[in-house]
């Protein structure tokens, strides 16, 4: 571990990283519906943070002196500059929701109102919705002091009600929970003069509290939201076998009672109701965040767009690939040469194609594929599945411990083996998140082999979200190794000696050093030495050293770095000679591309690595060298696309600041939309 080197914390750098899906719900070019949606994605962000790093950070904090020890920083010291951190970014959530968001929505005519702002015919058809739509969902909780405060839900929505009468001291409380899980959030009310109204079901609920309560003599009452999010780390025997399903089932369940890390209130709510809360609940003061009137602001990812197609992004159609015929065998055309599937601007249906091609090929002996991630009607399991009946041997690694994915994944193990699929349970002590594909298929009294590589899931939905790069390639230097992984993957052993690919946590580490150490050798004896690396994360420690040494022997590195980057630009004495960017924009950047000179002959490699430590030493990840001259030259066009963007780029820099990297360039360089048009002329060619 090295010693001293300058970091930004991790946690406080993804803070920043969440700050910059803020800003893209602040920038008034993106259009208004979008703006929503990044507010939604800020808010499902924090709530993993919060169920995740500081529920770690939390266990850490009651080592005391150990944990510094074992971390390299107070962990108590953290939570409370997170807490301080994240109390700025509610505060900016919320006005940017409340002054400005809503006002550009009314400039719309549209609205988004509450149970106050109800006409006679509005809240007819709302106590109408709600007695036939949400009433019979509703639980109330009458609360007791001397009764046990009900168990509430990880991220559930609930109301603390209070019942209050006149001339009396004594308020009568209630619980009850929103059911979002079964009911749309948002209701469309009825258009009026060209007016359009949008209510959550929340409001709703408000508007009809009497209903509810009616058998009790009260004056007034008011209900106040509040969410709690709970450690969401699981305890779970290491076993990987049937035992090994069941505990992870019941670890999972167990989640929705991990111990409060957050708990977010509204902040109308008066004092003595927040008091009687914290007491009920045991909580400390510093798990309290104050909120507004609306949690789970996730749900408004779901937004409904009731104005124009202009309050939205354009959508683009997925572009095709002018040398790959859909309407042809794909296997004919990989055996000739390599093919590169950039996602989203080019289709995830040739993925699809290629095994509902192997499910049916009576030359196709054998699939072999890793899965971490998969879509809610996955197109990837039913051609699986297809090809288990058509009598091939479909052997599919399901990662059962891909976080907030278990319990998907533990039902796609069953229904696979139903049909029967062969399923591996992944590694005892390591996350299998490859994304590699292998198909065998019998040529010419021989057996052939075709692979799909990729820095992104086998996952339709997400395809259409996230930018990553899947090659599909025949060539035996990567195939062959891809043989012999997946032969250790199925005996739950790692077979030494790869060549090609570059595979945690075998030799990422040390191959990824032997690759920054050439550099710092040319750059010493006055050879060209560059470094370009694209990724969602940096936070390795003995790999960001290896960059400083690299930057002080003159090497030039270039990153493009979406979330989390501990390394701290610019630095004199240290980083000099680096600079690193994120781009967040539309899609969300995703593939992982590492680039180095190598003495003017260029080595490429994608992978479905970044570079922390969990996925260096506790993973099994596939770094895979570009070989085809054609691809290298297309990667390196949209690598150095997006070096040009100075519209969605920030400055990673030892401020945090997130400055825009705007006038840096002649021009306005959009990376995400000039990589389309790129794409798209470059398939379009005679």
């Amino acid at each position: 571990m090295p010693k001293n080197i300058p970091l930004i914390n991790r946690e406080i750098s993804w803070l920043s990283f969440n700050d910059r899906v803020l800003q893209e719900a602040a920038d008034k070019t993106v259009p208004l519906i979008e703006r929503i949606r990044f507010l939604a994605i800020f808010s499902s962000n924090l709530d993993e943070f919060y169920r995740v790093r500081v529920a770690t950070l939390n266990r850490l904090s009651r080592l005391n002196t150990k944990a510094k020890e074992l971390i390299g920083y107070n962990p108590k010291k953290t939570l409370t500059q997170i807490k301080n951190i994240v109390v700025r970014q509610e505060r900016k959530f919320n006005h940017l929701y409340e002054d400005d968001i809503i006002k550009e929505l009314a400039l719309q005519k549209i609205f988004i109102i509450n149970e106050q702002q109800l006409n006679v015919s509005r809240g007819l058809f709302v106590k109408t919705y709600f007695r036939e739509n949400i009433l019979s969902t509703l639980v109330p909780v009458m609360l007791d002091k001397e009764k046990p405060f009900p168990e509430l839900k990880d991220r559930g929505i609930y109301f603390l009600v209070r019942l209050i009468k006149k001339n009396k001291d004594k308020s009568r409380y209630a619980i009850i929970e929103v059911p979002t899980e079964n009911l749309k959030r948002f209701i469309v009310l009825p258009e009026t003069n060209y007016l359009k109204f949008v209510i959550l079901i929340d409001d709703i609920i408000r508007y009809c509290l009497d209903e509810m309560f009616f058998i009790f003599d009260f004056d007034k009452i008011e209900a106040f939201s509040i969410q709690l999010t709970r450690d969401a780390e699981l305890d779970m025997d290491r076993q990987l076998s049937e035992k090994f399903i069941d505990a992870l089932s019941k670890s999972v369940q167990k989640r929705s009672k991990g111990k409060p890390m957050r708990l977010l209130y509204d902040t109308g709510m008066p004092l003595e109701m927040l008091a009687f809360l914290v007491a009920k609940l045991d909580l400390t003061a510093d798990v309290l965040i104050p909120g507004n009137r609306y949690h789970n602001f996730k749900d408004f990812v779901n937004f409904p767009n009731v104005g124009n197609e202009d309050l939205e992004y354009t959508k683009m159609a997925p572009l095709p690939l002018k040398d790959l015929n859909i309407g042809q065998s794909i296997f004919s055309q990989i055996s000739k040469k390599d093919f590169l599937i950039n996602l989203p601007y080019q289709s995830f249906d040739y993925i699809i194609h290629f095994l509902r091609e192997a499910a049916i090929d009576p030359k196709v002996l054998e699939i072999s594929i890793t899965l971490y991630r998969l879509a809610e009607n996955s197109r990837i399991i039913n051609a699986l599945i297809n090809a288990s009946k058509n009598g091939k041997k479909v052997n599919c690694l399901l990662e059962l411990k891909a976080r907030f994915d278990e319990q998907a994944n533990i039902y796609w193990t069953t229904r696979l083996e139903e049909e029967g699929v062969i399923v591996n349970y992944g590694m005892p002590d390591y996350k299998v998140h490859s994304k590699i594909c292998l198909i065998k298929r019998f040529e010419k009294g021989r057996n052939v082999f075709y692979a799909n590589l990729a820095t992104g899931n086998f996952n339709e939905k997400t395809a259409k979200l996230y930018c990553d790069h899947s090659l599909f390639t025949s060539n035996p230097d990567i195939t062959l190794e891809l043989v012999r992984l997946f032969d250790g993957l199925q005996k739950k052993v790692f077979h030494k000696g790869y060549k090609h690919l570059i595979v945690s946590p075998l030799d990422s580490r040390n191959r990824l050093y032997s690759l920054i150490d050439t550099e710092i050798k040319n750059a010493n004896d006055g050879k060209p030495a560059y470094i370009i690396l694209k990724m969602n994360s940096l936070s390795d420690e003995n790999l960001i050293s290896r960059f400083y040494d690299a930057s002080n022997a003159g090497v030039n590195i270039q990153m493009i770095i979406r979330g989390m980057c501990c390394l701290i630009p610019g630095l004199e004495g240290y980083s000099e000679n680096i600079t690193v960017r994120s781009i967040i924009d539309k899609y969300l950047e995703h593939a992982r591309v590492w680039i180095f000179a190598n003495n003017g002959k260029e080595l490429m490699y994608l992978s479905s690595a970044d570079l922390m430590t969990r996925n260096i030493d506790r993973r099994v990840e596939v770094g895979f060298p570009v070989i085809d001259k054609d691809i290298q030259q297309e990667i390196r066009d949209i690598i150095d696309i997006q070096l040009k963007d100075n519209t969605k780029a920030r400055e990673i820099n030892q401020f945090n600041n997130n400055r825009y990297l705007r006038g840096r360039l002649k021009g306005i360089h959009r990376s995400q939309t000039d990589i389309y048009s790129y794409l798209k002329n470059k398939n379009t060619k005679n």
